[in-house]
């Protein structure tokens, strides 16, 4: 039946193109849905979004994140988030382009943030992970980290931690790693 559909949705734009018509995309649930999130959004000052491939791109977007408080403070972190066609019922995909050091994001960029994994659930929104991201830098989590190194010295030293975040984030070396400036 749902090739059914198909054929009859491609016979459709055959017949809109012969008469010199410009196909039109359909927009899916997701984009929909997405497009919604944007014009809903409420972001603290402290983030900014961009479509880096341009606005016709909704579903690819960055967001950069400068906290204004906690061990962070003055940093600059980018984020890429990819958005399903199935959104909201799949949480977006989102990885750091800043190599940080941080208890919640690997050295590859991979954000541990439990919305966007087991706790995701459809009435949640792009506003909100936007806010799970910003609060990783506030109040970063030692007792469920992908970078397990970082997490034991901000949970045994939090002077120590403090001073390698300052270090990694001036452009330097935290053990045998470096991490470019971000500030």
């Amino acid at each position: 039946m749902i090739k059914l559909f198909k054929v009859k949705e491609q016979q459709r734009e055959v017949a809109e193109n012969a008469k010199g018509k410009a196909p039109v995309k359909k927009q899916s649930a997701g984009e929909l849905r997405l497009q919604k999130d944007m014009s809903e959004l409420n972001l603290p000052k402290t983030c900014n979004i961009s479509f880096p491939n341009g606005k016709d791109d909704l579903m690819n977007f960055e967001v950069t994140i400068q906290p204004d408080e906690g061990y962070y403070t003055g940093g600059m972190f980018t984020f890429t988030i990819q958005v399903s066609p199935i959104y909201p019922h799949e949480a977006p995909k989102v990885k750091c382009k800043t190599k940080v050091y941080h208890p919640n994001i690997d050295l590859e960029g991979n954000v541990c943030l439990n919305i966007l994994r087991e706790d995701w659930k459809p009435v949640l929104n792009i506003n909100t992970i936007i806010y799970g991201l910003y609060h990783l830098f506030t109040q970063p989590n030692y007792e469920d980290p992908l970078n397990q190194e970082a997490a034991a010295v901000l949970r045994d030293n939090p002077d120590m931690f403090k001073s390698n975040v300052r270090r990694a984030m001036a452009g330097g070396y935290v053990g045998q790693t470096f991490f470019p400036r971000c500030t």
